[in-house]
């Protein structure tokens, strides 16, 4: 077991790319602007060193600005913070990756991005409308584009030392598997919904054999019902070791073998979520064992359509 004040400040190797990733990350898809800037702040205050934006969440420049501040404030160093964004699905065409890329790191405000992903693998239709659909109301796929043509270009990143490391999102397995049988450079971190009510084990034992992070994010399932903080095995747990339901399911992802994302924007919160310690090896096996539900909240990893965005209705 790890010690117990260690396991929040765990960093896990990459294959390529700047080091390692934290394995607790902060995730930034929070609507209202003054609450991001608020609620990095706050992450950064409290010992979280991953950020994971993305073009797709509209608010990079908000997180840029808390990154700045802290920095200025000498809160935390630029070198200190690892900074994820992802390419969203509009910006595929291998034309328009560097741009995006490169449009991502000014609204961020960072000289270099340390994680680039590819959001999904659902290519849409290209242009500044992210969210392209037809008269009917469906969405418009670019049907003349296969994923490791984007994958490529991504590469092409690296190769210009413009990002660290590179990797997919809302992927699965199957599709995984084909990037990596393809890839030049293989995927560093593969993004996907992951938590105790979808372990996801088959494509964690996938990325173990290939050196592959895999990201969990709604580790703590996003709220949604069933409620994955109410599982009686967690619960009970918690009780015995005198912790929080979300601090025993973010510390049972950490140990084995995951970094996470959690979301919030109250303080207290934000800094429970990073105050985990291991927990102990039967509790390990009660997760394993004892937690039958399985569960998938976000369908984007069929659709390409983010489930956690509310679509912005037009006027």
């Amino acid at each position: 077991m790890e010690a117990l004040d260690m396991l929040r400040y765990k960093r896990i190797p990459l294959s390529h790319g700047t080091g390692a990733m934290p394995a607790v990350g902060f995730g930034t898809l929070i609507p209202e602007p003054l609450a991001t800037r608020q609620a990095v702040a706050a992450a950064l205050a409290v010992g979280f060193r991953h950020l994971d934006c993305a073009e797709r969440y509209r608010n990079e420049d908000v997180v840029g600005d808390a990154m700045r501040e802290a920095f200025a404030a000498g809160t935390v160093r630029r070198s200190d913070v690892f900074v994820t964004t992802k390419l969203w699905n509009t910006n595929h065409r291998p034309e328009r990756v560097k741009r995006a890329f490169e449009a991502s790191r000014r609204r961020l405000q960072v000289d270099y991005v340390d994680c680039y992903l590819i959001h999904t693998p659902f290519a849409f239709k290209p242009g500044d409308d992210q969210d392209p659909r037809d008269g009917t109301g469906q969405i418009v796929y670019d049907s003349g584009l296969s994923l490791i043509d984007t994958w490529q270009a991504l590469e092409q990143l690296v190769d210009e030392g413009l990002c660290g490391a590179i990797g997919l999102s809302d992927v699965t397995l199957e599709k995984l598997k084909e990037i990596v049988a393809a890839a030049r450079i293989k995927p560093a971190v593969v993004q996907v919904e992951s938590h105790p009510y979808l372990p996801e084990w088959e494509l964690l034992d996938f990325c173990n054999k290939h050196g592959i992070v895999l990201l969990a994010f709604a580790a703590l399932g996003h709220g949604m019902d069933p409620k994955v903080l109410e599982d009686p095995v967690i619960t009970s747990i918690a009780v015995q070791l005198n912790k929080t339901p979300a601090q025993v399911a973010l510390a049972w992802a950490v140990q084995r073998g995951t970094a996470f994302l959690t979301t919030s924007v109250k303080p207290r919160r934000i800094e429970e979520n990073f105050e985990i310690s291991a927990l102990p090896e039967d509790a390990m096996r009660q997760f394993r064992n004892e937690i039958t539900t399985n569960v998938r909240f976000n369908d984007v990893v069929t659709t390409g359509v983010p489930g956690f965005i509310p679509r912005i209705e037009q006027a």
